[in-house]
């Protein structure tokens, strides 16, 4: 990866575009220190540390959110808007037709993304500020809410634009790079939170074990992520004029992990969900019930949690993949699977392999959220390296790294041939 990376700077195209990107970071990690008037930062500091959910958006925010700058909601609301209208996509007839449009339609729908994205950062950072009380603020007026809700709004948004002119301009996809600096600057503080419970008296053989598990779960994690199953298709030939054509063969690949992190966003923000609701009414008997029976850790939250990530697993793949439509445009393009025959059969074919993929896919996503969640409990501290961390980090370097890598190839590098 560092070679290829090291053979795009060599080219003056790619090295501006790094340069680009390199920039456009730098600006979203100087805003992430811009404060917000009117707001109690030590308060809402405290809050984070109690509360799980804040500490996971938090996370997601690069610490923006426990010192309440402008950047505080992060990339969150256009991560959940970009969900909520691929989900729109499959049951509002009118979004269908547009993603079924080519470009046009598709910017069209990042047009409602986008609208949607600000709306729905109102709403959140309005809600967030006041579920938190009004210890939060330091005058709880209504004009206060407004301006926290406002500026917050401003910086999901300017966030939301950076990432898009990096994904045009730059190299890589954007939204993922800001999410993937985020989680990284918080590493050096995981390192310090290490070192000083090793000096309160925690065995520093610990760090072996650390060690041992964050490489053994990136190595798996990429080698899943670049797994594929290639279902080979063969297209039948055919004679126009005096010439022949077709008679060529190719695969269609199909990943076991297709979905990528979304199934364990999915499921997070789920459970996260009533634990925000008891945390903030500690009194009531809803809370007493959650902390009894449903609390972070209990064995009825880790089967919820790998049931809901399998679940979501399933749906993805069934939005993401259809073996109807892509069974119907090799039958029409005159291609099929050698051994099966066109049409209904091969739908079935690349349902029945999908459904295995995905089992498998899921399996995997449920395997690398609960693992860390045990590691965490025994160790005795909380790990940047998570699930959806360590998977996010690994997928957005390999994704950024195959960017480039063709890249290259399309301008024939010959250091890189």
């Amino acid at each position: 990866m560092f070679e290829i990376f090291r053979n795009a700077w060599k080219v003056e195209d790619l090295r501006k575009k790094i340069i680009y990107t390199l920039l456009m970071l730098l600006v979203y990690r100087l805003g992430a220190y811009v404060p917000i008037a009117g707001v109690n930062v030590d308060y809402i500091a405290a809050k984070v540390s109690e509360y799980s959910a804040l500490g996971f958006l938090d996370l997601f925010s690069g610490g923006s959110f426990s010192s309440f700058t402008i950047f505080a909601m992060g990339i969150s609301p256009y991560i959940s808007a970009s969900i909520i209208m691929n989900l729109l996509t499959v049951v509002i007839p009118k979004l269908e037709r547009l993603s079924k449009e080519g470009d046009e339609g598709r910017k069209a729908i990042m047009k409602y993304t986008r609208y949607f994205t600000v709306a729905l950062a109102f709403v959140q950072s309005v809600a967030i500020v006041i579920g938190l009380g009004s210890g939060a603020m330091i005058e709880a007026t209504p004009f206060n809410y407004l301006l926290v809700g406002l500026s917050l709004t401003a910086g999901t948004a300017l966030i939301m634009w950076m990432g898009e002119r990096i994904t045009e301009n730059g190299v890589g996809n954007g939204i993922s790079l800001i999410i993937f600096t985020s989680i990284v600057v918080r590493i050096p503080q995981f390192g310090a939170q290490i070192f000083a419970a090793i000096q309160s008296g925690t065995d520093p053989w610990v760090l072996l074990p650390i060690t041992i598990f964050v490489v053994a779960v990136i190595v798996g994690i990429t080698f899943i992520d670049l797994g594929q199953r290639r279902i080979p298709v063969q297209y039948a030939k055919k004679v126009v004029g005096r010439k022949m054509y077709g008679g060529q063969s190719t695969y269609i690949p199909i990943k076991p992990n297709a979905s990528g992190v979304i199934p364990i966003i999915f499921a997070l923000t789920i459970m996260q969900f009533p634990s925000m609701i008891a945390q903030f009414w500690p009194t009531s008997g809803f809370s007493i019930w959650y902390n009894n029976y449903l609390a972070a850790g209990s064995v009825l939250y880790s089967v919820l949690y790998i049931v809901l990530i399998v679940g979501f697993t399933f749906f993805y793949a069934s939005i993401s993949f259809n073996p109807r439509d892509i069974a119907k445009n090799l039958q029409q393009y005159g291609g099929f699977v050698p051994g099966i025959r066109p049409g209904k059969p091969t739908s079935e074919y690349f349902s029945r392999i999908s459904s295995r993929l995905t089992f498998f896919g899921g399996v995997f996503l449920a395997l690398v959220a609960a693992i860390p969640m045990m590691f965490t409990s025994v160790v005795g501290f909380s790990s940047v390296f998570g699930a959806t961390s360590v998977l996010i980090l690994v997928s957005v370097a390999l994704e950024t790294a195959k960017q480039l890598e063709s890249q290259m190839l399309m301008r024939n590098y010959k250091g890189f041939l």
